[in-house]
């Protein structure tokens, strides 16, 4: 008997977990996880990109695209859905990826679900696998896809979205793999957007999440797909990340029996993720009384792996064009904690960038790398400031805020989703009946056209 591939692997997984009930922790996990995805999509309801989203979709459907009044086909769902959610960057991540999961696998596994009337214990089994193909295959090959200038979100997201609409569909082994095979063939997404912070890396979970839709339709129409997708000579480790070589085992072993999706983190500020124990390290100076006049420098020790997107080119970082591009400029969100000792939403507003006292100090970081920091396993933070006086004064955070070491509770989260709602234009009772279908998901099907319009 042959070896099973990758993909074989996990199909065979995905049918012996179907058997087993959920863990309470991954349970109640996936259900925070709809919380946040469903707030974040009514944040980015009335965004400009998301307008675009809709409009440069034709398809119709019977499919929700949370707060807006026109239906979409199930992959339109999705895109718009996946775009709204990460958009502002303020959807869960994964550490040692670094991943968006949520943002790609529940616009997905929702849009499938509704069309065809599924259960919700059908869509969070669906969510539960689509969610930790991405979180483990983004282990297989640490730091490679990045290098290589693609966004791993977009690439792993359409591999994960293809597992998790199969998983919830109930797909067949065999059909399970051509899935997977020809979603590897439409996954994608370039990085370049870093340059001046254009709109497409808002995209890329909305499009992975309709390429595991089609990439599914079209396995059970009986369309054939590469067995090998994963592992393969030409396969998608070798497209992505430049190697063939990887560790299988961190996505394939012990797959449904141990959950990676239970140890998602939720953001507390909307921007990249590494950049988070910064602000942190920041608001912690400027609550300790950190006079903005008496600031000479600031000085921050990173992680080789964060500088080609988050400090260079350094200028550039120190100057974003807009709000967008200021979400992956380390030295403007330290310096906009510095200035007004917080960092929501409204921070990324175009009209923010011509805040002068946040360039002034801006201008003032600067970086150096520190070879011993554990990125991408840790995500830690440190900011230095030298005074006027000379004078140093300085704060570190060994881990990120909202993950494994510091989870935001369940309370958390719903204060997050309230003030997204609130932010997006959605009225109490609209918010209390998003919270009311999670809680209610056992048992019933899946009827997001509540929450049009």
């Amino acid at each position: 008997m042959s070896t099973p591939t990758v993909a074989e692997s996990l199909a065979r997984a995905v049918a012996r977990a179907r058997g087993r009930e959920l863990p309470a922790r991954l349970r109640a996990t996936l259900e925070l996880l709809l919380v946040d995805i469903g707030g974040l999509c009514v944040a980015a309801r009335r965004a400009d990109y998301v307008g675009s989203a809709i409009a440069g979709w034709e398809g119709e459907g019977r499919a929700t695209a949370i707060g807006h009044a026109r239906a979409l086909d199930a992959a339109g769902a999705a895109f718009v859905n996946g775009t709204a959610a990460h958009g502002e960057d303020y959807d869960d991540t994964f550490e040692g990826g670094p991943v968006h999961a949520g943002a790609v696998v529940v616009p997905a596994v929702l849009a499938i679900a509704e069309r065809e009337g599924l259960s919700g214990d059908a869509a969070l089994f669906g969510i539960a696998v689509g969610v930790d193909v991405v979180c483990r295959a983004s282990l297989v090959a640490p730091k490679r896809i990045h290098e290589a200038g693609f966004h791993p979100t977009a690439v792993l997201g359409a591999m994960g979205a293809a597992a998790g609409v199969a998983a919830a569909l109930g797909l067949e082994e065999g059909d399970f793999v051509s899935a997977q095979g020809i979603a590897g063939s439409m996954a994608g997404g370039i990085i370049e957007y870093l340059a001046e912070g254009a709109w497409t890396k808002r995209m890329h979970p909305g499009w992975a999440a309709q390429s595991g839709i089609r990439a599914v339709e079209l396995a059970r129409a009986g369309f054939i797909g590469p067995r090998t997708v994963w592992e393969g000579t030409h396969g998608l480790l070798h497209g992505f990340a430049h190697t063939t070589e990887g560790a299988w085992e961190r996505l394939t072993g012990d797959f449904g029996e141990r959950w990676v999706a239970e140890t998602i983190a939720f953001k507390p500020y909307p921007c990249g993720t590494m950049i988070h124990p910064y602000i942190d390290c920041a608001r912690r100076l400027a609550k300790r009384g950190a006079k903005l006049d008496e600031i000479d420098a600031i000085t921050c020790d990173v992680g080789e792996g964060t500088v080609h997107r988050l400090w260079e080119p350094l200028a550039a970082k120190r100057r974003p064009p807009n709000g967008y591009a200021a979400k992956f400029s380390q030295p403007w969100c330290i310096a906009y904690a510095l200035v007004h000792g917080q960092v929501g939403l409204e921070a990324f507003a175009d009209a923010r960038m011509a805040d002068e006292r946040v360039a002034a100090l801006a201008a003032k970081v600067r970086y150096r790398v520190d070879p011993q920091n554990p990125y991408p396993d840790e995500f830690t933070g440190h900011v230095e400031l030298r005074l006027a006086d000379g004078s140093t004064i300085e704060e570190r955070q060994a881990h990120l805020r909202g993950g494994a070491r510091e989870p935001l509770t369940a309370r958390d989260v719903e204060e997050k989703f309230r003030a997204n709602s609130v932010y997006g234009g959605w009225d109490e009772a609209r918010a209390h009946g998003w919270l009311a279908f999670v809680r209610s998901l056992a048992g019933n099907p899946i009827d997001l056209s509540p929450f049009r319009g």
